[in-house]
């Protein structure tokens, strides 16, 4: 389920398995479709998705993006038998509210930033002028990897907490966390409920322009895997943040299945969790599956089926490097509608082309989302991932488009 770039890469990805004997991609892109049948189903109508999957004896459903993991699809799926990759509504929490997490981390004794949590925009306004700044401000609920500000002066977080307050992303509350200092990373873990298994790490670009700069994104780019987590801290990782975590959730009596994305700052006192996410990330999603040496199906199904434990992971030795190819005036108000050539060529065994916002209109491809490509090349070096990458974006034609040319600058 899903239209993105995450989904493609998944779909690909699942589409070598030899277990495989049908794949259905709903709603899908254009992409998609090369590797699998898109069916129109809208992902906010659980009924029609549900008679969906009875009509067609689906065996297994992979939810891609966040939206209808916090909507409760998978314990209506699970309700009508039907086994699922995801995460139930009450455990989705985890990403789909700020505030919970932090609760959990709190209780339980979880490194992370100090916080607190405000559901009125006077209270909120107090213990900002009191702390002071640098500081994050975090909209609760789900913001499509908008609603967080680092606000570095009084007036970039003033703005911050009116437009939070104001509704835009959806609710009226957020969560006043300290500045911490570290490069970040992400780490994937799967669970079954009970048991855990490391499932890579990585690093993106949230920010719009080179160097790290301008306003937070969905993604700009990413790479596989994160050289700053090292063996040990990826241990450290485990023990002190995945671990407590999972048995929370068993504790609340709402085991956590799925993939547990860990979105970390490495500080001088050791890893801390800046945020959980309860699905895949988008676009890192793209720079693991080409490193995942394993089929995916049987690792999906066993964290469906509580058998994680009977899993082992090959990775490929390689580094894969993902650069977002993005519609002009994205994160603002984009253009649809651009035409795009040279999407679907081969561009060698090595290097993917992801779709992740194009659709298709009287035949030719056209831009139709933010974030339109994912180009990922796989590599030995970050430096020959960066370079095959960088020359396979060349040979595609975007006049509406953009992207950054210095994705994986900390890794090469």
């Amino acid at each position: 389920l899903g239209s993105g770039g995450r989904e493609h890469a998944l779909a690909w990805k699942l589409a070598q398995s030899p277990l495989l004997t049908k794949l259905w991609c709903a709603p899908g892109n254009p992409g998609m479709a090369t590797v699998g049948s898109c069916v129109a189903l809208d992902l906010t109508d659980h009924p029609t998705i549900l008679q969906f999957c009875t009509d067609h004896q689906i065996d297994l459903v992979v939810i891609g993006p966040e939206g209808p993991l916090v909507a409760g699809l998978v314990d209506e799926l699970q309700a009508a038998g039907h086994k699922v990759f995801g995460p139930s509504k009450f455990a989705s929490q985890l990403e789909g509210s700020k505030g919970f997490t932090k609760d959990i981390c709190r209780a339980h004794g979880i490194p992370t930033a100090a916080y607190e949590r405000f559901a009125d925009h006077h209270s909120a306004r107090v213990y900002l002028h009191k702390q002071g700044v640098p500081i994050v401000i975090k909209a609760d609920g789900l913001a499509a990897g908008k609603g967080v500000t680092v606000a570095m002066t009084m007036v970039v977080a003033e703005a911050a907490l009116a437009a939070i307050f104001a509704g835009r992303f959806g609710g009226a509350e957020c969560v006043i966390e300290e500045f911490l200092e570290g490069e970040e990373a992400s780490f994937f873990a799967l669970c079954d409920g009970q048991n855990l298994l490391a499932f890579g790490t990585a690093q993106d670009h949230k920010r719009l322009g080179n160097g790290d700069t301008g306003p937070n994104t969905g993604g700009m780019g990413a790479y596989s895997p994160a050289p700053c987590l090292t063996p040990f801290l990826c241990e450290t990782v485990i023990d002190t943040i995945i671990q407590p975590t999972v048995k929370a959730m068993r504790q609340l009596g709402h085991p956590y299945c799925g993939v547990l994305y860990a979105g970390l700052i490495l500080t001088s006192t050791g890893p801390k969790l800046i945020e959980y996410n309860a699905r895949f990330g988008d676009p890192e999603t793209q720079v693991l599956m080409p490193r995942l040496q394993s089929d995916l199906l049987p690792i999906l199904l066993a964290c469906a089926n509580g058998s994680l434990a009977d899993i082992d992971v090959q990775w490929r030795n390689e580094t894969a490097l993902t650069v977002v190819l993005a519609a002009r005036d994205y994160p603002g108000t984009i253009r649809k509608g651009g035409v795009i050539s040279g999407a679907f060529e081969n561009h060698g065994e090595a290097v993917t082309v992801s779709h992740a916002g194009t659709a298709l209109n009287n035949g030719q491809l056209v831009a139709n989302g933010g974030r339109v490509l994912n180009v990922t090349a796989r590599a030995a070096s970050a430096r020959e991932a960066q370079r095959m990458a960088y020359q396979a974006l060349k040979k595609i034609n975007f006049a509406d488009g953009f992207y950054r040319d210095d994705i994986g600058w900390r890794a090469v």
